[in-house]
């Protein structure tokens, strides 16, 4: 399953669900949309307008709830 995080720089809350990832050895693809103004209209056309969003499959969450992804993941 594919996991995908939008990020900004700054972001605490995007470097704590990064760090859950990692911690638990999840592969993930980091979405940054302060690089690309392609990856900030990606992320306005999934109807978001900050971040995190995270997306695992074809569930996704706005914000970082480690009881929520943990959920999301099956862990």
């Amino acid at each position: 399953m594919e996991v995908v995080i939008y990020t900004n720089v700054g972001c605490s809350a995007c470097a704590r669900a990064k760090g859950f990832l990692k911690e638990h050895g999840v592969g993930f693809i980091e979405k940054n949309i302060a690089d690309d103004a392609t990856t900030r209209d990606e992320l306005i056309g999934l109807g978001f307008r900050a971040v995190p969003v995270i997306k695992v499959g074809n569930d996704t969450m706005l914000g970082f709830s480690a009881a929520r992804l943990r959920r999301m993941l099956g862990l």
